[in-house]
């Protein structure tokens, strides 16, 4: 059986260096898998429609991927309402079953600790295991991007390979 995978950024941004970086750690984390990948900005008109036949989709994607990167820029120290608003769609437990990655990009490593205070609790809130510790990434060293992902797959590749209970195509020593 194939993973299903899905990269869901919520930058404002449209073809962010938070999308960027999702997807860069999406496809070193599991090479060869196709990826699904929800760029919020796209969608920012119907975040707060209700009902939205668009958001429906997405939730439904989201909610059925067997592994989510779930990737925000830090704003006054914690996640977009953009995400927010996309997330709160959900009701506590909808996520189970989901393993789910949370990823974010500042400005300075003063906000390093923000998706292990702020957007993993909101993970696990909807019932998503987050069996790997966040990814957070200085927007400034964009040209470190292939480094720095390559790094945290190599410490949390085997988190995720147990709690999926196969292998992700990577092995902690990085071959």
């Amino acid at each position: 059986m194939m993973l299903k995978a899905v990269v869901l950024c919520g930058n404002p941004k449209p073809r962010s260096r938070t999308l960027a970086l999702a997807e860069a750690l999406a496809a070193a984390l599991l090479p060869g898998i196709s990826i699904v990948t929800i760029d919020l900005a796209a969608h920012a008109d119907s975040i707060f429609a209700w009902p939205s036949n668009d958001m429906d989709e997405l939730i439904a994607v989201v909610a059925g991927a067997d592994v989510v990167i779930v990737a925000s820029p830090t704003y006054k120290a914690a996640y977009t309402g953009l995400l927010k608003g996309f997330l709160d769609r959900y009701g506590p437990g909808a996520l189970d079953g989901v393993v789910a990655i949370p990823v974010m990009t500042g400005a300075s490593l003063a906000h390093a600790m923000a998706p292990e205070a702020h957007l993993r609790p909101l993970l696990v809130e909807l019932g998503a295991s987050v069996p790997t510790r966040a990814l957070y990434f200085v927007t400034d060293n964009m040209d470190e991007v292939d480094r720095s992902v390559e790094a945290w797959v190599t410490t949390n590749a085997r988190y995720l390979q147990a709690t999926l209970g196969r292998d992700t195509g990577r092995h902690p020593s990085g071959a």
